[in-house]
């Protein structure tokens, strides 16, 4: 018996005709709907500032940071999970990566520790989840102390700050260098990153799996796939990607920061959903993502850029994530009706 197969062909069978190629190409044409009515408004409110080149370069380096904390992410919503922690892990890798260098580590020794501390989180709140069958939501809200309190441990609850040269690749070479085809190297990577994982999702039985999990973990488990294997990968994923976050998130500010990303998890799990990702699990695409981050950090952007408060940015933010989730709540309603 040919798992892949005959859970890729179940699937087919339960996006259903006409009625299923419409609503895929509502899920594909909705976050790009969003991002251009962000582009329209404030492209209207700020004419001469927000589409130049050098405010489209800024908007390019920035979605870095949250850009691969979201497509780790995506595995897990995928799968019908949720990792509250991501924002402390990428402020824990953001600490672990200024400490290595202040202790005279090399660049590609730090990239490492930084990305596996990253990798470290994500496999204990894989096994927790699996081995102790404790829900996601409580494993990860533990994870958020735990990796937020390590960073503070590390770095003697102050920032590392780190000799400029020792971390001129973080930051000048790797985040700054705009003249390497246009943006800077990091943006190319996270872009790379997201095509990689995108023909995961779509065409290996990783990705097929992580969808049928998210789907119904009992039929996933009775068509003979690794269940508690792939849920620990998954959160490993997301891990890494985190951890890579941290290392970017290190090279933007130039120093190892425990109270660094506070928060961000909000916008990385709203990137997701704005993305198409359903918060029940079995629906999401890398591609819808990005585009979801983008949109989140055009929308930063442009507020700051026509003088809105950070109490304003935060309130939209909000209302886009209950928005997003009661779209995705409706469909559902429609799907089951």
């Amino acid at each position: 018996m040919n798992v892949k197969s005959d859970l890729s062909s179940t699937s087919t069978i339960r996006s259903g005709g006409e009625g299923g190629c419409l609503r895929a190409a509502y899920q594909l044409l909705s976050p790009f709907i969003g991002l251009l009515v962000v582009i329209v408004i404030f492209s209207i409110l700020a004419p001469e500032s927000f589409l130049s080149v050098r405010n489209m370069e800024k908007v390019a380096v920035q979605t870095v940071v949250v850009g691969l904390g979201a497509i780790g992410m995506t595995f897990v919503i995928i799968s019908g999970g949720i990792d509250l922690s991501v924002g402390s892990v990428i402020a824990l890798a953001c600490t672990v990566t200024g400490w290595s260098l202040d202790k005279g580590a090399s660049t590609p020794v730090a990239l490492l520790c930084g990305a596996g501390s990253g990798v470290l989180c994500g496999l204990v709140n894989g096994l927790a989840v699996t081995l102790l069958r404790i829900a996601p939501f409580i494993v990860t809200l533990g994870m958020l102390g735990i990796a937020r309190g390590l960073a503070k441990g590390i770095s003697g609850q102050q920032p590392i700050r780190v000799d400029p040269e020792a971390s001129s690749w973080f930051s000048s070479d790797w985040l700054l260098d705009r003249d390497w085809f246009l943006t800077a190297p990091a943006t190319w990577f996270m872009i790379g990153a997201a095509l990689f994982c995108g023909f995961v999702l779509r065409n290996t039985a990783f990705g097929i799996y992580t969808f049928a999990i998210g789907s119904n973990e009992q039929t996933a488990r009775l068509c003979g796939v690794p269940v508690r294997t792939m849920k620990v990968l998954i959160y490993v994923t997301c891990g890494l990607f985190a951890g890579l976050a941290g290392v970017a998130l290190f090279g933007r500010l130039g120093i190892g920061d425990p109270t660094a990303a506070a928060g961000m998890e909000l916008e990385i799990i709203a990137a997701v959903v704005i993305g198409g990702a359903s918060l029940t699990g079995g629906k999401g695409r890398i591609l819808g993502t990005i585009i979801g981050v983008f949109m989140l950090t055009l929308l930063v952007t442009g507020c700051n850029l026509y003088g809105a408060a950070n109490y304003v940015q935060e309130i939209l933010i909000g209302l886009i994530i209950v928005i997003a989730v009661s779209i995705d709540s409706l469909r559902h309603r429609r799907t089951s009706d």
